[in-house]
């Protein structure tokens, strides 16, 4: 071996270079597989905002069909609660709910209505129950007393709201008795004292005499007379009137009931 060819020997090789045309396609195969998928990323950036909107007309839609439109939530059936005195037949022949109608347009304030035009009807709350219901519930009045109308006797709750009528007078509830010109305000007063005798004293009270709205008078079982005045400081009144029907007299006057009096008639 010669000089030179040790020499070529001990020199370090070259790596053998790759075709320059096969380097080139690859980068631009990979250049356009970038840019295939930057295209589809922003096409579905477009795109999925149309498919959420369709989606959302599609949801409501549907929603307003089922609920005005379908044969699926349609009022079918009315249930009343709270009933005493009136039949539930009295309440949906005034509630007059319009069956077969879409529940979701039943105008609940026009059953509301309809039913509280019952006399004996305090409160009533309508709602609608889902699917096919429509609920009516009602709170009915109380009697307190009874008065006279005509040739009826009707009940009177502790507003002076004269509902309902009896065939006999009961014996739990004392009567109100008016002159025929004695005003609402008035009936309204004697009610309201009714409403506050304590059990005791009621039982032992026959019926209410109305004159006015501070003329009010107690007349007892035994005949003895109580002069009440208007319904203010009822209860006070009533624990003095407890302490005077010890004492002989026929007349008690608590109308003022820090100076009571004990009279005959």
């Amino acid at each position: 071996m010669t000089l030179l060819d040790r020499d070529r020997a001990r020199a370090p090789r070259k790596p053998a270079r790759k075709p320059a045309g096969r380097t080139a396609t690859t980068g631009t195969a990979r250049s356009r597989r970038r840019f295939a998928r930057r295209q589809w990323a922003r096409r579905w950036l477009t795109w999925r905002y149309v498919v959420a909107v369709l989606v959302l007309v599609l949801l409501v839609g549907g929603g307003v069909y089922a609920v005005y439109f379908s044969p699926w939530l349609r009022a079918e059936q009315v249930d009343v609660a709270g009933t005493g005195d009136l039949t539930s037949e009295q309440v949906l022949a005034a509630a007059r709910v319009p069956l077969g109608e879409q529940l979701a347009v039943v105008d609940l304030e026009a059953v509301e209505v309809r039913v509280r035009s019952l006399a004996a009807v305090r409160d009533v709350e309508v709602r609608r129950e889902w699917p096919h219901t429509v609920a009516v519930t009602i709170t009915e009045r109380e009697p307190v007393a009874v008065i006279s109308v005509g040739t009826e006797l009707r009940s009177l709750d502790a507003e002076g709201v004269i509902f309902g009528s009896y065939d006999r007078p009961p014996g739990d509830l004392p009567r109100v008795e008016s002159a025929s010109g004695t005003s609402g305000d008035a009936r309204r007063e004697a009610a309201t004292v009714a409403a506050s005798l304590e059990p005791g004293l009621l039982a032992m009270v026959d019926h209410l005499e109305v004159e006015s709205i501070d003329q009010i008078s107690l007349v007892l079982r035994d005949e003895r007379v109580v002069r009440w005045g208007s319904s203010e400081r009822s209860d006070l009144k009533a624990e003095v009137l407890a302490d005077l029907l010890s004492r002989p007299g026929p007349v008690y006057d608590v109308s003022v009931p820090g100076a009571p009096v004990t009279s005959p008639r």
